[in-house]
């Protein structure tokens, strides 16, 4: 978890009133016993609880289980929610710059960012964070110690951490600063070889995207003989964003994806089209890519992380045969989430279509399967990225093509583009460990066999 991404904005926001929604079933009668049984429990909890309850918690918790009981994806966001689900979407945040887990009750440092408050004060990975402030971190839940060490850039917070091989705790005051999250890193392995990897979908990303493809054939002084585009452990985000990446490789108007559900809007055909990925009045950041994009031999890499949005972008380029996927089948998330404010700064995020490739293949409990089985062998066999997917969720929605029958490509109508659901909230494991600063580790085995594979694609093309 980054500290002070509490969470990604996942869905486009869409208001609907009640006689619009009434009217889009067959106004079907109130179901009156039900609702008087609510109201019974209700009164009973407020007349006999053991302590007073406030009517707004009942309600909220009432919603609450009536929106999550759904499916694992659709949730009710309170104000405090709501906001830091929209975070997520602009890559930046007020914090400290840390990436941290668990670790035996205490929040422990997986990797500082670059240039941030944590980096500049010298917190290193493996650091265990006991103290923030006066407050013990001890049986403290994740969330609450990441939103301790959130808050308004300029502001203090004191860290007590413990390190491997110092015999003292070390006592950090750090100032909070504007974190900015670059959802996409990239380099250049070798020579004529490169590497792009998207960490989430975000509003920046195809941006990013066509900032770094034109950086590797800047700095490779010649086109690209090959690259790599690690979708590893990315989960998700803005659907927006996965059709701009897509559109990076694919032909004009070529369908990326497209979603099905009950209602018209939740019926849309995306193509790689400038107005299914950018903004009003937003300039094409891909018109000017650097020749030999389109037809430059491609490896995606996925694994048991990757969902949802990733998951559409490695479905259209596998479709459209214009990658060779390899890695891991992935998570299986193939439902689109759409967020609808409902007063007070609160809002429901429900799910409201499935989404399906170019092919008619539904991801939904299924995932991608890559054209070629890499393991990691740095994990089980069994446990490859990713220990539970979609399908092991209780209450996932089903996979509409069953046994693996196509559904139509296209029986939705064209509209205009919304966005996903980014990720389930299971742990995710990295692949490999990286050091501060590193973008990619030099013994990661899945990006060797992808480099190795690309290699010998230009000996079989005699170059």
């Amino acid at each position: 978890m980054l500290v002070g991404l509490a969470g990604v904005l996942a869905g486009a926001a869409l208001t609907l009133n009640l006689p619009a929604i009434a009217d889009k079933d067959t106004q079907t009668a109130l179901p009156v016993e039900e609702l008087r049984a609510f109201t019974d429990v209700f009164a009973r909890i407020k007349s006999d609880y053991v302590e007073p309850v406030d009517d707004k918690k009942l309600i909220e918790s009432a919603i609450n289980g009536m929106v999550s009981g759904l499916d694992p994806h659709s949730a009710y966001l309170d104000a405090e929610g709501f906001k830091d689900l929209q975070v997520g979407t602009q890559g930046e945040f007020g914090g400290l710059g840390i990436e941290v887990g668990m670790e035996d009750g205490f929040v422990k440092v997986v990797s500082p960012i670059e240039d941030t408050p944590a980096f500049k004060a010298g917190v290193k990975p493996g650091d265990l964070i006991v103290k923030l402030d006066d407050a013990p971190v001890k049986g403290m839940p994740l969330n609450d110690a990441v939103k301790r060490m959130r808050g308004k850039p300029g502001s203090t917070i004191r860290l007590t951490i413990v390190r491997k091989g110092v015999d003292k705790p070390i006592v950090l005051t750090l100032t909070r600063a504007v974190i900015k999250i670059r959802s996409v890193k990239f380099k250049l392995l070798e020579n004529g070889y490169g590497y792009v990897r998207v960490t989430q979908f975000q509003e920046h990303t195809g941006e990013l995207l066509a900032e770094a493809l034109n950086t590797l054939y800047k700095d490779n002084k010649a086109p690209l003989k090959g690259l790599i585009l690690d979708l590893r452990n990315n989960p998700g985000g803005l659907l927006n964003g996965a059709v701009a990446v897509a559109t990076a490789f694919v032909k004009p108007d070529s369908l990326v994806v497209y979603t099905d559900g009950r209602t018209e809007d939740a019926k849309m055909r995306l193509t790689a089209s400038r107005e299914n990925y950018l903004r009003p009045m937003q300039a094409d950041y891909l018109k000017n890519l650097p020749q030999g994009v389109k037809q430059v031999p491609l490896v995606v890499l996925v694994n048991g992380g990757s969902a949802s949005a990733s998951e559409i972008v490695a479905g259209a380029l596998q479709d459209d045969k214009r990658a060779v996927i390899m890695g891991t089948r992935t998570f299986g998330k193939g439902s689109v989430q759409t967020i609808l404010p409902i007063g007070n700064g609160t809002a429901i995020k429900l799910t409201t279509a499935r989404y399906f490739t170019p092919s008619g293949r539904s991801i939904q409990a299924k995932g991608i399967e890559p054209d070629i089985v890499v393991e990691d062998p740095s994990m089980p066999a069994d446990d490859q990225g990713l220990g539970i997917r979609e399908s092991d969720l209780e209450h996932h929605l089903s996979n509409p093509n069953g046994g693996g029958d196509a559904v139509p490509a296209d029986k939705p109508s064209d509209a205009a583009p919304a966005a996903d659901k980014p990720k389930s909230d299971e742990k995710i494991r990295q692949p490999v460990p990286l050091k501060p600063g590193e973008i990619v580790s030099k013994n990661d085995f899945q990006v060797n066999q992808a480099l190795n594979l690309l290699k010998g694609l230009q000996i079989l093309r005699g170059r």
